[in-house]
Parts: structure tokens; sequence; C-alpha cells
């Protein structure tokens, strides 16, 4: 099955300040046995949003003003530390279809695009401010435009210009960006090709 062309992404937004908010903090190692992903997003921030006995602390992500949000607003280097896949898998559960950050941990960014959640880079005068504007107005949209080269983020009448590495960037927009999902959709040129390579027991 062919996969979306993610031009952009539009939707409420939530402002996690921080920098550095590593793997760890957004899906807890406890939570890493699951066999699924499903049900995950409500592990999300766990630690951080709720104390040892399961009350609330008051977390972004649990503000009714962003109930709903899908567009996660956060400092340098969001998603460092360890390769953890659950830890995207987490936000896209949670509902989260797209990040800005000022930066992003190298794997985290790349098992976020094969999930076809977009992570953009804003400069930190930009960032901080998306951040405040968002804080003000959490029923406003912020909107996400892939199909330029350097992607915008436009919100409440102020847009920003952002980053992405430009073969990400088209893999998005291409609908090509979960390679398993493309080599499974090719998977009978595969096995033709497969069957012609020495040693093949359906070689002629």
């Amino acid at each position: 099955m062919a996969l979306a062309k993610i031009t952009g992404v539009r939707g409420r937004g939530v402002h996690v300040p921080g920098d550095d908010i590593d793997t760890d903090r957004i899906i807890p190692a406890r939570y890493l046995k699951c066999v699924t992903f499903d049900g995950l997003g409500a592990y999300a921030f766990y630690d951080v949003r709720f104390d040892p006995d399961g009350h609330p602390l008051g977390h972004p992500l649990d503000d009714p003003r962003h109930r709903g949000a899908s567009v996660l607003v956060s400092g340098r280097n969001f998603g460092c530390g360890s390769s953890r896949e659950h830890a995207p898998q987490s936000l896209y559960y949670f509902g989260i279809r797209a990040v800005i950050a000022e930066g992003f941990g190298e794997i985290f960014f790349g098992n976020s695009t094969t999930l076809g959640i977009p992570c953009v880079v804003l400069a930190s005068a930009d960032r901080k401010e998306l951040g405040k504007r968002i804080e003000a107005n959490p029923t406003e949209e912020v909107e996400i435009d892939l199909t330029v080269e350097a992607p915008r983020v436009r919100f409440a009448g102020r847009e920003f210009s952002g980053s992405m590495p430009q073969s990400t960037r088209r893999s998005l927009v291409g609908g090509q960006w979960d390679a398993l999902a493309q080599l499974l959709d090719g998977r009978d040129a595969v096995a033709k090709v497969a069957a012609r390579l020495p040693g093949s027991s359906r070689a002629a």
C-alpha cells in the first residue's frame, strides 16, 4: 500500500520546554517490555507527568488547554540518549504528528521520520517565541509546510523559517518515508531478483 505524502502538518500545539530531553524521559525504560506499541501513548513522559502514586504533576501534555494537541514544541537536542524506538512511538500513539525543536537526537530523528512524524528545526529565538505564542493562544493551530526547501512554520499570523535535511523532507513529501513499507510493497520484485541469484533453488 502506498504511503501518504506528508506535505505538511496542521494542528494545535503544546510547548514542552527544556533542553536535552532524552528518550528515557519521553518513555521510561520499564515500559519497553510491551509486545506491541498500542497503548504506549499513555506512558509518554510518564515520570514527569505523574508522581509515584499516579497523581498528575501538571505537565503541559495534561493541561486541558492543550488537549488534542498534535504538534510538540521543545528545546535543544530533543530525543537524545538511547536509541529506543518506543520514544517516537509513544508520542505517535499520544497523538503527536510533528515535533519542532532547536535540534534532535540523530536516532530519534530517524525513527520519527519512519513513522511519518516530521521533525523541524527552528532557531532558538524563533522556537522560544513560538512556544510563548502557543502558551498564550492554545486554541490556535500550528501549520507546518514541507513543500519548500526551508520548511515554514506558521502560527497566528507569524511565520518562521525552519530546516530539515533535504533527503528527509523529500522522502516525506514524496511518500517514501518508511523503507520497510517500501520493501514490503516491492516484495514480488525482490522475490524475482532473489530467484535469479546464483545458488537459488529457483534459479534456471
